[in-house]
């Protein structure tokens, strides 16, 4: 099969691939790496569809013909104005939360298998992004993964950590039957693999053989051998009285 002039990868909002990038293009400077943002609706349609080579999404997954590889796990916080009591507190619990309105996008990624905590609003949000343009409003908190707390950060918000909600893990999925030389590459890059693991692409540099210690010359030997036996006959020095 003939490698691709480029690598696409897709990832979802709030993940953020720089660090594999940078590594990807000190190994493989010849083979860009572009990269395509998609919604988390639509991440798994952009490699069924072939729009790109892999992506970078939250679990859970529809794993029939696709490969995934979770990478990390991301802290669930709730997202609350800086002048909100709650912002005081260094986490939250349930309970904390119960005379709050609690916003639930449409979009929301967290796997909730109990009811919200708080009280829900009247309407959900379209999106995330637009229920923390509410939050900033002082209409309602918002529990979300760090990272997308961080993606839709204001000044007038900040986050704290909520243990008892559900979190999210990351994912690097791709098609089953496409696992392609450069899509091991980048398995190994996301895996920590150094550059000349086992199945790297560069080869380990070919060790310098040590020099063999050199034989004395057979008369150096009988000299040597010569001195050893006219010493050997003398006694310790006599201590002077």
């Amino acid at each position: 099969m003939t490698a691709p002039a480029s690598f696409r990868l897709a990832y979802v909002p709030g993940v953020t691939p720089a660090k594999w990038v940078r590594t990807w293009q000190e190994r493989m400077p010849s083979v860009p790496l572009t990269l395509v943002r998609v919604t988390a609706a639509a991440a798994e349609d952009a490699v069924r569809a072939r729009d790109a080579d892999a992506v970078l999404l939250r679990l859970p997954v529809d794993r029939t013909g696709l490969h995934a590889i979770p990478l990390y796990t991301e802290t669930t916080v709730v997202v609350v104005p800086k002048d909100h009591f709650l912002a005081a507190a260094d986490e939250l619990t349930a309970a904390d939360l119960a005379d709050d309105v609690v916003l639930h996008p449409l979009d929301d990624v967290l796997e909730w298998t109990e009811p919200l905590p708080g009280k829900p609003a009247l309407e959900r949000p379209a999106t995330t992004e637009d229920a923390a343009e509410l939050v900033a409003a002082g209409v309602g908190l918002l529990v979300v993964p760090q990272s997308l707390a961080r993606l839709h950060h204001r000044k007038e918000l900040t986050y704290r950590p909520f243990p008892p909600a559900p979190t999210s893990q990351v994912a690097l999925s791709w098609p089953a039957e496409e696992t392609t030389d450069l899509m091991e590459q980048f398995i190994g890059i996301v895996r920590g693999r150094t550059v000349n693991s086992s199945r790297g692409s560069q080869p380990e540099p070919a060790k310098a053989k040590r020099a063999e210690p050199r034989k004395p010359a057979a008369g150096a030997s009988r000299q040597r051998s010569a001195g050893a036996a006219r010493g050997g006959g003398r006694g310790k020095p006599r201590r002077r009285g």
